[in-house]
């Protein structure tokens, strides 16, 4: 069972809340930036390395927003974990997260070593 106290878990939910409304900022931005795009009638693209150029940099945007959907829903579980008590614990054996990798990584599921162990398996 984590250690946090009542001061901590506050400060954490507020990084949390605080990095929750800077990805929903940075999805709808993604979002507008993607319907302006292709809203408009289209680039007009005067040759192979202008098209290939656009379609890289659509590849590299989409990869970025999908980068920032799947992390708005690590903060969500980790914000939900707050509400039900289960916050500061690691998902695989059940210890407490250190304070330092919560202070830097709030929604970090993990303990360190079970994050590790995770990240240098063979199967990955």
């Amino acid at each position: 069972m984590s250690v946090l106290s009542p001061t901590q878990l506050t400060t954490l939910h507020e990084l949390l809340k605080l990095r929750q409304a800077q990805l929903n900022a940075e999805v709808d931005a993604a979002g507008q930036a993607q319907r302006a795009a292709t809203g408009d009638g289209g680039h007009e693209v005067s040759d192979h390395k202008d098209e290939a150029a656009l379609h890289s940099l659509a590849e590299v945007d989409g990869a970025q927003q999908r980068r920032d959907l799947d992390e708005l829903r690590e903060v969500e579980a980790a914000l939900h974990r707050l509400d039900v008590g289960s916050y500061g614990d690691c998902a695989d054996c059940g210890e407490p997260i250190a304070l330092q990798r919560l202070r830097v990584q709030p929604a970090a599921q993990r303990c360190a070593a079970c994050q590790t162990a995770r990240e240098h398996a063979p199967d990955r």
